[in-house]
């Protein structure tokens, strides 16, 4: 018997998406610095995503610089209904795989501002701190997000790469919509945030959820071995896993390539019983 699934989670509790959306790292270079392909070829990957009904964009202020949220709003917009738009700020990328946080309340209203002019927007769905910094209080940090939440140019406040203490420490301050650490079939670091997470009704945005190509390679025998029987590749089958996991978890994987995001968004038809589950589940002991 296969597991159940809800394809939909509500965002902020106002906010309704599919679970499976598409990251935009994969739209620029190597080391998250200028452009992969071509300007043409960006485009057409969102716009597939939105026509195969993906409705969670999320991007940063810093891949590129600049560059993915520019082609988020060359494709799509105007926005089509529904369409949940997600960035992120607080890094400032200096080069290819070079990057430093800059927390101080105005940089982060300077980074969200430059990205509602970079996306198009009025007001940003999902405004994500990517990482706090360590040199500013986190209540400053996470003030400034909150006046800009009051003047209405962020709808959602999110975070990105923190501790379950952490997130408690934030709630205290703020509404968090969501969280962003590293979680797949193999990296299950941030258990504890994930259970805080489902507790709380907050969404949590894994990312690496393909393990930066692991999951993708048949690097464990069970992973081959359910993929084998349901005729599917072992990526699919690593994003089923985390649909089938926790109701919370929100994967956007990237990619610059039509056919791999077609690939990715068919994992959602991937329906893993009981047994499968408990093999996969078994990969992080």
């Amino acid at each position: 018997m296969s597991v159940d699934v809800d394809e939909m989670f509500t965002l902020g509790g106002d906010l309704p998406l599919r679970r499976l959306g598409l990251g935009t790292g994969g739209l620029v270079g190597a080391g998250y610095w200028g452009p992969r392909g071509s300007r043409a070829e960006a485009r057409t990957v969102l716009r597939a995503a939105v026509e195969r009904g993906v409705t969670l964009i999320d991007t940063a202020d810093n891949y590129g610089p600049g560059l993915a949220e520019e082609l988020v709003a060359e494709a799509l917009h105007p926005y089509p209904e529904g369409l949940v738009v997600s960035t992120k700020g607080g890094v400032v990328r200096t080069g290819p795989d070079q990057w430093h946080v800059a927390g101080r309340p105005q940089e982060l209203r300077a980074m969200c501002e430059a990205s509602l002019g970079r996306l198009r927007l009025d007001r940003i769905d999902l405004y994500q701190l990517h990482r706090f910094d360590p040199a500013v209080p986190m209540a400053e940090q996470l003030g400034a997000l909150a006046e800009l939440r009051a003047e209405g140019k962020i709808r959602h406040i999110g975070l990105n790469t923190v501790t379950a203490q952490q997130l408690r420490e934030a709630l205290a301050v703020v509404p968090v919509a969501s969280v962003q650490n590293p979680y797949n079939l193999l990296d299950r670091a941030s258990a504890e945030l994930l259970t805080l997470c489902e507790e709380r009704g907050i969404a949590f945005l894994p990312y690496y959820p393909l393990g930066s190509g692991a999951l993708t390679s048949g690097s464990a025998a069970a992973l081959t071995a359910v993929a084998a029987e349901h005729g599917a590749s072992t990526g699919q089958i690593a994003l089923a896993w985390l649909l089938h996991h926790s109701p919370v978890l929100c994967p956007t994987p990237g990619t610059g390539s039509p056919a791999h995001l077609a690939e990715n968004l068919d994992a959602t038809t991937i329906h893993l019983t009981a047994r499968e589950m408990a093999l996969l589940d078994g990969l992080a002991g």
